[in-house]
């Protein structure tokens, strides 16, 4: 069972009716200053609901609400701690909370009130407080009271949003063995452990199915390599054809459940750490390269968890599924909001007529398909880095896995992701897949950070409604980069751009100097790219996440004299940190004189800026070329922005 609690109001995690037991085969209570801080500081920081961790229990019998506690008490004591600390705004906490076999714990816990107030009170008793419960008192006091202490009331408000999982253990689950797996791990249950054992509970007494739908989410899990190698070969062929590179993952449910041999049998009960353990793990070969020897891997550009999230958007849509008004998902990808996401669609979400609650099992069957299959395309259409040998730098991948030999023979091996139509010759056409690797690849490096990677969702979408139009995967990619360029750097949606005149952006004020988005520079460089393959063959997209003034901001005293347009888009590009700090104040021939390597490797729009500079002055630039090179990048994208509207 899972139960979502919030630290204040409705069902709280402290209810009086409510009683929590630490066993004695944990340890005492002992958090120190820092972890008790950050605990604060993370609530402190949150905003809207924030998911806290996970707290796991087993039901005392004969005993009505109490828990013992099996994971999670070092954050429970000091949510109990803090709470008390906060009585006066929150009201009385009660006596929730004891340890088992640890009286000096137990004195410390039903003294909090004398600790906060008056500790001279039990100056008689200084050997029974238990000094690490002391000390967290005091630790949060401070963190209060002095220097910028934390202001109470916005922090109350924060708090209330704060939620933690409180997963009851199975009746007859060995709680010390429990504890045992659980300590070895080091870590809390994960969102994404929480959720597996949300789902599967939705199949309860159905253990072949419980079984089924663990080996799948497994396999799913393992975001190294391709999913079908997180299968025994048995298992790939069964789902994926004989040659593991099935598109099609046709079959019921019931048809999967029934063939994959999953060494369980059918009487076994599951338990919590049944359910949340990475098992069935059987073979983790990488293969090898089409016609090559040499062992390659293949690392995913994102987690599990947000490969969830993707996939919970892409279900949304691909089935069609509708959410009651004001229960919409948040703009942002946040791990943190996984749980929450998810409750949020199955309970108010409707596929068709029907909503989702009044029939969970049949959403976890459904979902579980789902996600395998989401796998299957994201590793076949969606880039990876790839790993060759020894090799620790890795380069950009398109892929798909297939199988050679018979029996036991059988091996996998890696060829590019096809992007033919029927009665093509791949080999003619393999320039489509080149294409779809550097869009994609722009698009990886221009958005950092998983929460706003929005196009892997746009393409998940779209490769799930019509496999016939796969072989341009890449126009698809184009037009999302296109429509991030209209709407952040034009400021126009893609519909205002069709109808824009090429001459007007010399009326617009492009300046935006650093905060120019990254997108820009980099579909500028795939455009420039394609426009020219041949002669930018060696290029590559990498992680430029400096915006640099190629005219600098602040010239070297001495040297060039300031300019105030510094910050128009012609005198700008993107690149490394690295370099930016080397570049400095330079001037323009400056920097192509003391590091022509670095600007001949670079973006290709520094690469043309390095060659204007070569034939002319920091002065004809300022004065002239930067204006000619702005018109040149701008009527670029602005055309391809264009060509984008009209092949949709």
């Amino acid at each position: 069972m899972i139960q979502e609690l919030r630290i204040l109001d409705n069902e709280t995690l402290f209810d009086k009716e409510v009683h929590y037991v630490i066993p004695r085969y944990q340890r005492a209570y002992a958090w120190e200053d820092k972890e008790i801080v950050q605990l604060i500081d993370d609530i402190n920081d949150s905003t809207g609901d924030y998911y806290i961790g996970s707290l796991v229990v087993a039901k005392v019998k004969d005993k009505v609400e109490t828990y013992e506690v099996v994971d999670g008490q070092q954050r429970l004591t000091t949510l109990y701690l803090l709470l008390h600390y906060l009585k006066s705004q929150v009201g009385a906490v009660g006596k929730t909370l004891s340890f088992d076999c640890r009286p000096d714990s137990n004195y410390t816990l039903t003294h909090i009130e004398a600790l906060l107030s008056d500790e001279k009170r039990l100056a008689d008793d200084e050997d029974r407080i238990e000094q690490s419960i002391r000390n967290g008192l005091k630790v949060i006091r401070q963190k209060f009271e002095t220097g910028d202490g934390i202001q109470k009331d916005d922090f109350l408000e924060r708090l209330r949003r704060v939620i933690l999982y409180r997963i009851e253990v199975p009746e007859h689950t060995d709680l010390n063995r429990y504890f045992e797996i659980m300590n070895t791990r080091g870590e809390q249950l994960e969102q994404h452990d929480i959720l597996k054992a949300q789902l599967m509970g939705y199949l309860s007494n159905r253990k072949k199915e419980q079984e089924f739908f663990s080996r799948v989410w497994s396999a799913c899990s393992d975001m190294t390599g391709y999913v079908q190698m997180h299968f025994a070969k048995a298992e790939r062929e069964v789902i994926f054809s004989d040659k593991w590179s099935s598109n099609k993952l046709s079959g019921s449910w019931s048809h999967y459940a029934g063939c994959l041999k999953m060494g369980q049998s059918a009487d076994e009960e599951f338990s919590i750490k049944d359910i949340v353990k990475p098992s069935f793990r059987v073979e983790t070969a990488d293969g090898v390269q089409e016609g090559d020897k040499t062992p390659i891997r293949f690392d995913s550009i994102i987690g599990f968890p947000h490969f969830l999230l993707h996939v919970l958007r892409v279900f949304l849509r691909v089935e069609n599924v509708s959410l009651s008004k004001g229960s919409g998902l948040g703009s942002l990808l946040d791990d943190k909001r996984l749980l929450a996401d998810y409750n949020k669609v199955i309970d108010y979400g409707q596929i068709g007529a029907k909503p989702i609650k009044e029939n969970e099992a049949s959403f976890a069957r459904k979902f579980i398909l789902f996600l395998l299959r989401s796998r299957f395309l994201f590793d076949q259409f969606i880039i990876k880095r790839e790993y060759a040998g020894d090799d620790q730098d890795g380069v950009w991948s398109l892929k798909k896995l297939c199988a050679s030999g018979a029996g036991s023979k059988k091996r996998p091996y890696y060829v590019n992701t096809s992007l033919c139509y029927p009665n093509e010759w791949e080999k003619t056409y393999a320039p489509r897949n080149k294409e779809c690797l550097m869009i994609q690849s722009a698009l990886r490096v221009s958005y950092t950070s998983p929460k706003v990677m929005h196009w892997i969702t746009e393409l998940l979408v779209w490769l799930f409604d019509d496999e016939s139009e796969r072989p341009k995967l890449a126009d698809k990619a184009e037009r999302i980069a296109a429509e991030a360029v209209a709407e952040g750097f034009f400021e126009k949606s893609l519909e205002e751009m069709g109808a824009y005149d090429l001459q007007e952006y010399k009326s617009e004020d492009y300046a935006f100097g650093v905060r120019t988005p990254h997108i820009v520079f980099n579909y500028l460089d795939y455009l420039l790219w394609k426009s020219d393959k041949e002669a930018y063959k060696d290029f590559v997209f990498e992680f430029r996440n400096s915006v640099e003034h190629w005219y600098p901001q602040h010239p070297s005293d001495g040297t060039i004299e300031p300019w105030d347009g510094r910050d128009v888009f012609g005198n700008l590009c993107i690149i490394s940190r690295s370099v930016n700090s080397k570049f400095s104040n330079l001037s323009p021939e400056s920097k192509m004189k003391s590091y022509k390597k670095m600007v001949q490797k670079g973006s290709l729009k520094l690469r043309i800026m390095g060659d204007i500079i070569e034939g002319g002055s920091s002065e004809t630039w300022r004065l002239s070329e930067c204006v000619k090179h702005e018109e040149e990048m701008i009527s670029l994208l602005c055309e391809a922005v264009q060509e984008a509207i009209e092949e949709e």
